[in-house]
């Protein structure tokens, strides 16, 4: 499991990515309905991912996270010293303990791209009393030129350029 939070002035996000031993990919974006420091975010999706992964019986799982902070503080490396990180620690470390065979582990930023980019998406799409369903598909809506009927093999490979004056 891959975890990320976001937050800016606009709003606040986390975002999950399971990885299940067959390959398979799972995504999970949130955003959260409160204003809080990136900290805090951190927290909120790693506890939304534990919670996801103690709903699935997920028991023996890996945990990645690009937060120096929150992943050594579970770890017991580094101390919690803001008493706003207190009880989400307590939290994380009940849940943690619960999973069992939970390791967890910093990577760093450009291991955690997507879920960096679920927790980004979040925040950006943050709306008070709103709960918002984004699809992601895949789709190339240009056909291939090569592929058309009308062009012969000699025109497919010709490029027309036009110039634009500099005051237009």
């Amino acid at each position: 499991m891959y975890f990320d939070g976001a937050a800016h002035r606009h709003g606040t996000g986390a975002g999950i990515v399971f990885i299940t031993p067959d390959g398979g990919i799972l995504l999970y974006s949130f955003t959260l309905s409160q204003h809080c420091s990136n900290n805090v975010a951190e927290y909120q999706a790693l506890i939304l991912g534990f919670e996801i992964a103690v709903d699935m019986e997920q028991l023996d799982i890996q945990i990645y996270g690009d937060s120096l902070l929150v992943v050594n503080q579970l770890l017991g490396s580094y101390e919690v010293k803001k008493s706003e990180l207190i009880p989400y620690h307590k939290y994380a470390t009940r849940l943690m303990k619960r999973l069992g065979g939970a390791s967890i582990k910093h990577v760093p930023r450009r291991e955690n791209k997507q879920a960096d980019a679920l927790a980004v998406l979040a925040s950006s799409l943050a709306m008070p009393d709103h709960e918002i369903q984004v699809r992601v598909c895949q789709k190339w809506v240009v056909p291939s030129l090569i592929d058309d009927e009308g062009i012969e093999g000699g025109d497919a490979h010709v490029v027309s350029t036009y110039e634009i004056d500099k005051e237009d």
